[in-house]
Formats: C-alpha cells, sequence, structure tokens
C-alpha cells in the first residue's frame, strides 16, 4: 500500500480522530472472520444486552475487554470472531412497551397478542439500532455479518429442540410449586429478577388456641395476611416442650378452621418460640413441609396481590391492607399480643419494584440436580476439558451455585418472548409438547405463557453458531467458544445455565475460560444507581474525552475479578497519556519524512541508546504477552505505559535528537528506522486497548497492509536484544536523573552550566562512560566532564552513588553545606534499614535454603550494592565534616 505520511494536526483531538474510522473498518470487512482452515479459530460472543435502553458503563467495561482480547487474536493470526448480538429480555421489554402503551392509553389487552407482539418489534428494532450506534463509539470490532438476536429465527429453533428433547428425556416439567410472583407484572421471577433489600418490618407473636382447652403454642410471623391458608403448626420432634402436643390440633383464628401440630426436622427449635405457622401455598419451606405431612395448599391470595375469597371477609384487599386490618382484628381478639421491630430481607421485582410474593403456581421446571451434577463433575477432568475460571477463586461460587441448585421455574406469564411448545386438548386436557403444533389444531390450545429468558441466553454460546445444524461449517469451525468475559454477579443465573447447557446437548464446554469481572463503583466505592444519581454514562464520556481513553481506563484500572472505581481524574490522566503519544508520534513522523516501509533497516551500527530501546521494546512485548495471556490487562497496560512514557517519549526521543540534529548521515539513518520501527510496535501493542488513535498513527506511518486491525502481533526479535548496552543506557540514565536531583535539590536550574566528576569503580565502566560523553554532556549540561577511575573528591561538592560509580558536583557557591550533610545523613539511614533488612533475610536458613539459587544471588548482589554505596557516603560524610 501507498504510504502515507503527511503530518498529523498539532493537536490531540479525539472526536476528529475517532469520526469515520469506524465505518473504514467496516467497509473493509476487517472484523469479519473468514472460516478459514488455514488459520486457528478464536471465538467470542458477546453477552447480549438487552433491547430495553442504553448501554451503561458496565457494558463499557464488558466489551472493552472482549474486544482487546479479540483484536490482538486476530493480530497474532487467528481466524478471530467477536460475534454480536441482543436478548429480547422478556419481562424488561415487555415492562416497558407496555408503559409506553399507558401513556398512550392502551394496554396489550386492547391491541390482542398478535398485534402488540407487533409493537414490541418496533421497540426492538428501534434500540437494537441505539445499541449498534454505541458499540460503533465504543469501537467494537464486531462481526456484523453474524449477528443474531435471541427471538431470530434460527435461535428460536434451537429453544424448541432444547425444549423438546428435555421434554422427553423428563427433565422438563409442569408442575404446582412456590414461585417468585410480581403481582405488579402479573408473572413469575427468576431469582436474578428478585432483588433482596433490608426492610424495617415486624415480628408479630401470636397465640393458638389448642383444640381441647388446654392452653395455645406460641407463634409468630411477618406475613400475618398469609395465616388465612394456614394449614398446620410445626415443631421440632425433638423439642421436649411440644412433645406432648404432637398429633394434636389448634384452632386457626379469626378463620376457626381446625389444623394439626405436625413435627417436623426443619423448625429451628432455638428460634423464637420453637413453633411456626405452616403455610404451603405462600412459603418455599412450608410448601415443602406440607409435601412432607400431606397438607392441604390453600391459595388466599389472587395474582395481582389482592386477597381471594378464600380470605373471607378480607376479600377483594389490597395484601398489605389486609395486613393492617388483620392485626387490628387480632388485637382486639387478644391474639396478638406482642408487635415486635424486625429488620429482614425482603424480596423485591428488579422490573417493577413491587414487594414479590412466594405464591404457589402451576409452572413448567427444569428438574436441575441430574445437570447439574453433570457440571460439577465437569470441574474434576483434564484443564483441556474443564471450565476455568479467572480468577480461580470464583469457581468456588461457581460449583457452590451447582451444588444448592433448585429446579427452575421456566414460564413466565408473558406475551413477549418464545412461547412455550406445549398444547392442550381442550376436552381430555392431554398434554402435548412438541417443534410443531398438533395437526388437528382446532382442538388443541397452546399454553400462552413464554420461556424465561435466561433459557434462550443459556443457549447463547451455540445456538448463534447455527446449533442444532451441528455439522454446519459454522458451528464446526468456531465452537466452542473461548473465552467469554462476564461480571461476577450472573455466574449462577447465566455461566452456570450455559455450561450445564452444553454439557447436555453438546457433550463438551462452551467456553474454555470464564473472565471475571467486578462492577463498576463511583470515585467513593459506592454502587451506581438511579436513587443515589452516580451513573455514568460512557457515551457522555467518550464525547468529552474519547473513546480510547475510556477504553485504556477501564481496561488497566483494576485486577481480574475485582471491583473498578470511576475517576475522572484518572480518565484525564489517560488522556494526557495519549497526547503524550499523539505529540512524540508527530516528532517522529516529522523526523522520517520520505522514508518507506522497506527502508526500514535495523542491521546498521547502533548507539547504545539505539540498542537499549530496542532491548526494551523486546522487554516490553515479552512482559504485555504475559499478562494478557493471564487477562491482566492493567499490568500489560502498566508495562506499555512505562515503556512509552519513560523509556520511549523521555528518554530515546530526546537522545535520538543528537544524531538527527547532528552531521552524521549514517547514525541519523539508523536513528530514522529505529524511530519508524519502535513507534510501529508501539501503536500494534497499543492498538487493542486504543483502537482509534492507533489506527489513526499507523495510517501515517510507513507500514503495509490496509489497516492496522490486520497487522501481526509484535514477537520478541532475540537478534535485537543487547542486555550489555541496556546496563549501560541504565548507568547513564542514573547518572542524568541523579544529576537532575542534585541541581532541584540546590535549585539549579538546567540552563546553568555545571562541573560534573564521574569516578568509575573500574576501567571498564569508564570506557563505557567514555564513549557515551556526548549524552553526558548533553544531558547533564556540563562545562566540564571528568569521567575515571581515580578522580579525586572534591573538598566540598555534592555527591551521588550509583551502581558503579559515583557523582561530584563541586559546591562552590551553590550549596549549603550543612543542608548537604543532613541529606547525606538522610541517604545513610535508608541504606542502614536497606543492609538491615537485606542480611536479616541472608541470615535466614529457611530462605537461603529453600528459595531459588537465582533469588538468593539477586539478594546477595543487593546486599553487596548497599554496602558499597553505604560506604562511599560515609566517606563523603567524614570528609564535609572535616
Amino acid at each position: 500500500m501507498e504510504d502515507n505520511q503527511t503530518n498529523l494536526p498539532p493537536k490531540y483531538d479525539p472526536t476528529a480522530v475517532e469520526k469515520d474510522r469506524y465505518q473504514f473498518w467496516l467497509d473493509g470487512k476487517f472484523f469479519e472472520a473468514t472460516r478459514s482452515t488455514d488459520k486457528k479459530p478464536f471465538t467470542i460472543v458477546i453477552p447480549p444486552p438487552n433491547v430495553t435502553g442504553k448501554l451503561h458503563i458496565g457494558h463499557a467495561w464488558d466489551t472493552t475487554l472482549q474486544d482487546i482480547i479479540t483484536r490482538m487474536k486476530r493480530m497474532q493470526g487467528y481466524d478471530a470472531l467477536y460475534l454480536p448480538g441482543m436478548d429480547h429480555a422478556g419481562i424488561a421489554t415487555q415492562a416497558k412497551v407496555e408503559a409506553k402503551l399507558r401513556e398512550q392509553g392502551q394496554s396489550r389487552y386492547d391491541l390482542g397478542r398478535e398485534k402488540f407482539l407487533e409493537t414490541a418489534w418496533d421497540w426492538k428494532e428501534e434500540y437494537a439500532g441505539f445499541i449498534r450506534a454505541q458499540w460503533e463509539k465504543l469501537g467494537l470490532g464486531l462481526d456484523y455479518s453474524r449477528e443474531r438476536f435471541t427471538l431470530d429465527e434460527g435461535l428460536s429453533e434451537a429453544v424448541k429442540e432444547v425444549f423438546v428433547t428435555l421434554y422427553e428425556k423428563g427433565l422438563i416439567y409442569r408442575g404446582e410449586y412456590i414461585i417468585n410472583w410480581d403481582p405488579a407484572t402479573q408473572t413469575a421471577l427468576s431469582d436474578i429478577e428478585v432483588i433482596h433489600e433490608e426492610v424495617k418490618g415486624h415480628f408479630y407473636h401470636m397465640r393458638y388456641p389448642l383444640k381441647d382447652g388446654e392452653g395455645s403454642i406460641e407463634i409468630a410471623t411477618t406475613r400475618p395476611e398469609t395465616m388465612l391458608g394456614d394449614t398446620a403448626v410445626a415443631v421440632h420432634p425433638e423439642d421436649d416442650r411440644y412433645k406432648h402436643v404432637i398429633g394434636k390440633k389448634v384452632i386457626l383464628p379469626i378463620v376457626g378452621r381446625e389444623i394439626e401440630i405436625v413435627a417436623d426436622d426443619y423448625v429451628d427449635m432455638e428460634f423464637g418460640s420453637g413453633a411456626v405457622k405452616i403455610t404451603p401455598a405462600h412459603d418455599p419451606n412450608d410448601f415443602e413441609i406440607g409435601n412432607r405431612h400431606n397438607l392441604e395448599r390453600i391459595l388466599v391470595m389472587h395474582e395481582d396481590g389482592t386477597m381471594n375469597d378464600k380470605a373471607g371477609k378480607y376479600a377483594g384487599m389490597d395484601r398489605f391492607e389486609c395486613r393492617k386490618q388483620i392485626v387490628k382484628d387480632l388485637q382486639e381478639e387478644g391474639i396478638l399480643f406482642v408487635i415486635e421491630e424486625h429488620m429482614h430481607s425482603v424480596g423485591h421485582s428488579e422490573r417493577s419494584g413491587a414487594v414479590v410474593e412466594p405464591y404457589l403456581s402451576t409452572q413448567w421446571f427444569v428438574n436441575m440436580q441430574p445437570l447439574a451434577d453433570v457440571a460439577i463433575d465437569l470441574q474434576q477432568q483434564a484443564d483441556d476439558k474443564k471450565v476455568h475460571f479467572v480468577p480461580e477463586r470464583f469457581e468456588t461460587n461457581y460449583l457452590r451455585w451447582m451444588e444448592n441448585t433448585r429446579d427452575w421455574c421456566i414460564s413466565r406469564q408473558l406475551w413477549w418472548g418464545h412461547r412455550i411448545p406445549a398444547w392442550y386438548h381442550k376436552e381430555t386436557g392431554e398434554v402435548y409438547v412438541g417443534k410443531e403444533a398438533p395437526v388437528d389444531q382446532e382442538n388443541w390450545q397452546q399454553d400462552s405463557d413464554v420461556l424465561d429468558t435466561w433459557f434462550s441466553s443459556a443457549l447463547w454460546p451455540f445456538s448463534t453458531l447455527q446449533w442444532p445444524d451441528t455439522a454446519h461449517e459454522e458451528f464446526k469451525h468456531f465452537f466452542p467458544t473461548n473465552v467469554l468475559v462476564t461480571g461476577y454477579d450472573i455466574i449462577g443465573f447465566w455461566v452456570s445455565r450455559m455450561i450445564f447447557q452444553s454439557l447436555e446437548f453438546n457433550g463438551e464446554r462452551p467456553f474454555k475460560d470464564v473472565l471475571i469481572h467486578g462492577l463498576v463503583r463511583d470515585a467513593e466505592g459506592r454502587k451506581m444507581s438511579k436513587s443515589l444519581g452516580n451513573g455514568v454514562d460512557p457515551m457522555d464520556v467518550i464525547d468529552q474525552y474519547g473513546a480510547d481513553a475510556l477504553r485504556y481506563f477501564l481496561a488497566t484500572g483494576s485486577t481480574p475479578g475485582q471491583d473498578l472505581r470511576f475517576q475522572y481524574e484518572k480518565i484525564e490522566a489517560t488522556w494526557n497519556f495519549i497526547n503524550k503519544i499523539w505529540n512524540a508520534s508527530r516528532f517522529v513522523l516529522m523526523n522520517i519524512e520520505g522514508l518507506r516501509y522497506e527502508d526500514i533497516d535495523l542491521s546498521g551500527d547502533k548507539s547504545v541508546a539505539d540498542k537499549w530501546i530496542l532491548t526494551r521494546l523486546n522487554e516490553t512485548i515479552e512482559q504485555v504477552n504475559k499478562h494478557t495471556d493471564r487477562y491482566d490487562f492493567g499490568e500489560a497496560g502498566r508495562h506499555l505505559y512505562n515503556f512509552i512514557w519513560d523509556d520511549f517519549c523521555d528518554w530515546y526521543i530526546e537522545m535520538a535528537k543528537l544524531p538527527l540534529y547532528g552531521e552524521d548521515e549514517t547514525a541519523k539513518t539508523t536513528t530514522r528506522s529505529i524511530l519508524a520501527y519502535v513507534l510501529d510496535q508501539i501503536m500494534r501493542m497499543l492498538h487493542p486497548f486504543m483502537p482509534f488513535v492507533t489506527e489513526e498513527i499507523w495510517q501515517h506511518l510507513p507500514h503495509q497492509g490496509d489497516s492496522i486491525t490486520l497487522a501481526a502481533w509484535p514477537v520478541v526479535r532475540d537478534e535485537l536484544h543487547d542486555q550489555q548496552a541496556a546496563e549501560e543506557m541504565n548507568r547513564l540514565i542514573a547518572i542524568i536523573r541523579s544529576v537532575r536531583n542534585i541541581r532541584a535539590e540546590v535549585d539549579t536550574p538546567m540552563s546553568k552550566q555545571i562541573v560534573l566528576l564521574v569516578k568509575a569503580n573500574n576501567e571498564g565502566i569508564a570506557t563505557q562512560l567514555e564513549n557515551n560523553r556526548p549524552y553526558l554532556e548533553r544531558f547533564c549540561n556540563t562545562s566540564s566532564l571528568t569521567i575515571g577511575t581515580d578522580v579525586a573528591s572534591p573538598e566540598k561538592a555534592m555527591s551521588a552513588v550509583i551502581t558503579g560509580a559515583e557523582l561530584y558536583l563541586p559546591i562552590e557557591g551553590l550549596i549549603d553545606i550543612d543542608k548537604e550533610i543532613g541529606r547525606l545523613k538522610g541517604e545513610l539511614e535508608k541504606l542502614n534499614k536497606e543492609v538491615e533488612r537485606v542480611q536479616k533475610k541472608l541470615s535466614n536458613e529457611g530462605f537461603v535454603s529453600k528459595a531459588p539459587e537465582k533469588v538468593v544471588e539477586e539478594e546477595r548482589q543487593k546486599e553487596k550494592d548497599y554496602l558499597d554505596k553505604r560506604a562511599k557516603i560515609q566517606e563523603r560524610l567524614q570528609e564535609l565534616q572535616g
């Protein structure tokens, strides 16, 4: 491709840099996986966002990590697929659509099912467009040619296949159970749709009189309105206080019904009175006790949360109004004798905010135990079979959920979603389950309910890849996927379900790794919420600072598994980092003008700075690879930042000015090649983190290919590694820094020339320093520079000790000697502590015998270095103190 080396604009403007760049990538089809057999596949399917609104900062974090991984793998030569898609989000979307209809004075019942679904599809199309625009703004490298939606035709077929197969295996059944019920939306809820909040409530203490008149039994409840459905009182079989009343009957107050006292191990003898009321139709634990004792299930509420005819005189009242009235009536009868304040956890509907009612209902369920057992067994398999959690500690969370799982209620009383493929015969009540409707449709009525959203999203890693057509090239090439990136809050509700469904239908894990991240919190560490008003819209951040700044902050701001605190100061610091890169790139481009890609030559004679920067580049590539392989993008970012800001911008570019502005044409040519090469490699390593600005800069560099998205990932080049040159350069940097520090201490500006004496520990070091005299003269700004092994220490001078040499700056007229003595004493105190620490470590037999030999040797070298520096400082103090 033709090189495009027009200069970058003088100011970094993220809006201008990012404008139209995404369309350039899409037009080039750079994100489209090829299904090439020449390349190893690498697949990430996006956790599908709900088509209910805007993406939040958590989505931005989640998808940024996914995009970093897939961009990197694409550059490393993989056939990388980052598959986009969205979730129909049954209850959430239906609630939004119904709210919109209410604003128009309509309900779904006014429209009817078909018209309502048309309205919901219109909503989906509108909000899917918003989400795609946000993906674009974030720069996500998604393959839109493979975009999926959980209600599209292919995924609907997959859902039917799974439902029918599990039903035929006896793993899906229909039955009466206690489920989470939302009286506001009048549908069952999955556990994840229930938000538990600590609420100030009451314990109501009552006495149920024994039928035989021999006293009463005390119980307590937080929901007195449910007592109308009580069918027993339970006590522990070993509780001596109640052994004599087991089997007797009490009279249920207000209702007057006789109910039995039963013995059950579930009862906690230590809690309260040791006796509990049993309401099998309104409490999951009572339901189980009721099953064990054959108790009647009496439902006393309607689906909208009002009391039904079984509630007698309270029929028609709202459940909470009923509570107030029944409390009043029980007090008047002397049944209720204590009301105790009580903080307890109360479930609320995530969508409507209504208090969730444990409610007896006929629903469809998945029999979880057999599925969970297989998933648990998988984690005992070899590494190439099991699912790897990153960090590993989250595997414990996953296994705990699997080990304690309950049967999964999968039916929802909604219209928007996958309609349950079950039909009931109008006359006989016979149930038919199948992928197609019965032939004689007139005599059959399809179940009006739909499936829980999580049922279809549990199939996402394979239903998106043409399953159940397992012979399809798409499925064979891209499944199983490689990485799932998600938050720790849905391990049980989504991650686990994808795993057991994949094991059931494909016999293998759906993904190799699960990368878990935390929550994005505000600067004070609080969870973001509407009530606190502390939420952050990622699109607003992009408008202000650009997508690259946001992405780099999100990727590098925490370690795997930890929460991330959102701080605008850190976004600003990242913007400054990009600005630094921009300015450095402008300098490079101005100084390599006319250089073609084929002209880049690293084989010529190189200065110590040239050798050092190429060695540091090798080390950085190695560290970035190591940490990204572990998904530790924070550490990878730290190495990149240090290399780019400190080594490349602050040191190499400054040192490159000597040959660039000098007379030696050979040195100038070499420096131009190294500047171009190193900046190119930096852009490639940064690209997954900052796709927009790196593409912009790379397009101005001498390059091959149409886009940096397809450029090869940097590799370590051993022939460019020179450890000796790196050590020489580090010594030069140490001298320059020490001189700058001394200047700062005595308020001597860099513009003022100084006399500098450098006493080398040996001839080898002296020769190295002499060979690099121009760097020391330029960056220390010396009027006189003396280098040697026998340099005499001036009577009055500032000094510094570095590894391999001592520095002296004569202080006539520049320094307060007492202040210098104080500084040296401070240095001596620090070195005394270091000597004490390292000697204590080396005197520890356990450390010396168990630590690797290399580590022990490093500590011995530190001891030698500290002792050497300490002796020289002591000597200098003696000189100054006379």
